[in-house]
């Protein structure tokens, strides 16, 4: 999942982002409302959550759920705030925010939080991934392959390889060019180097065969990368 972190605190800030991450998300920071509006109007990026803190230089959280509603999205929104009157929670649930989380918090409530979003959001309902042998636990954020017999092996991955694997198993045997993937797995404040698709796609690719995964991610030459729902790997 991709996730839309807005807080003007640099502590916090760093804090929630570094452990999003640690938990396999990749998560853009933006550290006022008007960049966070930037981003949100990119179109190569499709987040699946945004963690907005109410007050916010430039434009503060309450309108940016203003605005996202206004345009009919429908993004899972957590608003966190040091206002905790029923009064300010009123307001912020009737501006759009679909959760509340009041300063300071504990990172286990709000990853709690995160998946009770999931939960009840119907574009982020699925607890689970499966193509194939494949299954995707967002639970435990792991990964495991059944073999013919029903045996299940877990297939170690690094946050990257997670988030690659998550990327094509939402979007089975559709071709996913190198750009969409960058655009979609790296932070919009990383660069990232030029080969490092290619670099994850060979890890990825050795890591599923030695878990003996039967589906393959296929290179189609000059368009991109497929997963295939196969029996034989390519």
């Amino acid at each position: 999942m991709r996730i839309l972190l807005v807080e003007d605190e640099p502590d916090l800030g760093a804090a929630i982002a570094n452990r999003l991450r640690q938990e396999k998300y990749v998560v853009d920071w933006a550290k006022d409302g008007a960049e966070a509006w930037n981003y949100l109007e990119n179109q190569w990026t499709q987040y699946t959550v945004g963690i907005f803190d109410w007050m916010l230089p430039s434009l503060s959280g309450l309108e940016l759920c203003k605005k996202l509603r206004s345009q009919k999205s429908t993004l899972p929104i957590l608003m966190l705030t040091a206002k905790d009157s029923i009064e300010d929670r009123v307001i912020g649930l009737d501006a759009g925010a679909d959760d509340y989380l009041v300063k300071p918090f504990g990172m286990v409530e709000l990853l709690a939080r995160l998946r009770a979003l999931q939960r009840r959001s119907p574009q982020l309902q699925a607890i689970q991934l499966k193509v194939g042998n494949l299954t995707l636990d967002y639970n435990t954020a792991t990964v495991s392959s059944e073999d013919i017999n029903g045996k299940s092996t877990q297939v170690s991955l690094t946050a990257k390889e997670f988030q690659l694997l998550e990327y094509f198993m939402q979007h089975p045997n559709q071709i996913i060019s190198r750009d969409q993937i960058l655009y979609q797995l790296w932070e919009i404040q990383s660069e990232p180097e030029s080969n490092v698709v290619a670099a994850q796609m060979r890890l990825l690719r050795r890591k599923l065969a030695d878990s003996n995964c039967l589906l393959s991610i296929e290179t189609i030459y000059g368009l991109g990368y497929r997963l295939n729902e196969a029996n034989e790997p390519k």
